[in-house]
């Protein structure tokens, strides 16, 4: 019989990234309207820009070797292995009222955010 490293268990199972049920509803509206192809996953992402430094980036991808691979609330997620310092621990949620409306980022690694929520420095 094997036996299971902990850590490796761990590693394994960890989803870096959560996405709350509204959001998970509207990642998958969205891959309905836009007919977006069954190996692609929902890809989150950090890219270099926006008012505090660092931007999310959300969009549809391929997996690849350089990827971490998780599901949450019914959805697949891919994500850079390297971005994945910028975004464990991240919740991400989707308003859709009169005030708001679009994906709010929760990250608990950010050390400041600007006005528009898209934005962030680490």
């Amino acid at each position: 019989m094997d036996v299971v490293n902990n850590l490796d268990y761990k590693e394994e199972t960890e989803t870096p990234v959560v996405l709350t049920e509204r959001a998970a509803r509207q990642v998958n509206k969205i891959v309905k309207d836009e007919e977006i192809p069954g190996h692609h996953y929902l890809r989150i992402a950090v890219k270099g820009g926006g008012c505090s430094g660092l931007s999310y980036a959300l969009g549809f991808d391929e997996c690849t070797d350089s990827d971490k691979h998780f599901t949450t609330n019914g959805v697949e997620v891919i994500v850079d292995k390297r971005h994945v310092l910028y975004l464990s621990g991240i919740t991400i949620d989707f308003h859709d009222g009169l005030d708001a409306r679009g994906f709010v980022f929760n990250n608990p690694n950010a050390t400041s955010t600007c006005g528009c929520g898209t934005s962030f420095s680490a």
